[in-house]
């Protein structure tokens, strides 16, 4: 928390907050103005995985950007809430949306949300920016969504001349300093927190985009195991709980590495 204090823990042992959020609680106390009652028919483990990534790059994209069809779009890493950026951009009508990640093995995923074209940096010896600027006979996309936290300036540089715009939605560790040039350029650089998405009138809609299946979403979603079935997740979630395991638990393994335990 701001102050220094966290609302998490296990085992009496303190556990750290990302934005002030406590989420993957089992018991928390919430503000009533971010709570909402969700349709019965969606399952909670489908849901959990809304409250955060996919629906953050989706809003980034939706609400932040606010795309306009036929417009060009680069997004820079491919977990979920870079392929939330894809889905909602494709749902906005942009006819190229290039894919930036140096995990090959996420390409096909991500074209099942809308990518058209994948750049794989390790395999050039030229700058991101410019491997955008060379899908896009050198003019450079109209927005880009930054989903790593390490490449602001190249995904502000990714973006055109004068009217290009920069949604900044990766939180990094470390400060960032930003190149002044492309700012005065006229390009744009906007940071967003869950994609600007208003909890109690966005996020339902979100919700109703997936259960009808309108957007990709439930490609996401690819297996489902019980964690005594997946050693390796049991010994990883011991190390990191001291030795603390629900009896009963469902683990979703997305496109992106890792997974969530919902009891």
């Amino acid at each position: 928390m701001p102050d220094g204090t966290s609302r998490l823990s296990i085992k009496g042992q303190m556990l750290y907050h990302m934005f002030s959020c406590a989420t993957w609680s089992e018991y928390m106390v919430a503000d009533s103005k971010y709570v909402f009652k969700i349709d019965p028919s969606i399952a909670l483990s489908h849901a959990s995985f809304l409250s955060c990534g996919f629906s953050t790059g989706f809003g980034a994209a939706w609400k932040e950007a606010k795309i306009k069809p036929g417009t060009t779009v680069a997004v820079f890493g491919l977990g979920p809430v870079g392929l939330g950026a894809i889905e909602g951009a494709r749902m906005q009508g942009a006819t190229m949306i290039i894919g930036v990640d140096k995990n090959g093995m996420k390409k096909e995923k991500a074209q099942t949300f809308g990518m058209t074209d994948f750049i794989n940096p390790d395999e050039f010896d030229e700058s991101v920016s410019q491997l955008v600027k060379n899908l896009t006979a050198g003019d450079g996309v109209d927005y880009s969504f930054e989903c790593t936290g390490a490449l602001l300036n190249e995904a502000l540089l990714a973006t055109k001349l004068g009217t290009g715009k920069a949604i900044a939605i990766g939180s990094g560790i470390d400060t960032v300093a930003i190149d002044f040039f492309p700012l005065l350029s006229g390009r744009t650089l906007k940071g967003t927190v869950f994609g600007g998405i208003r909890v109690k009138t966005d996020f339902p809609v979100i919700l109703e985009k997936c259960k009808n299946k309108v957007c990709a979403y439930y490609e996401y979603l690819l297996f489902r195991y019980v964690c005594a079935l997946c050693p390796l997740y049991k010994i990883l979630l011991n190390a990191l709980t001291q030795d603390f395991l629900p009896n009963h638990c469902n683990f979703w393994i997305g496109t992106s590495s890792g997974g969530t335990c919902n009891s």
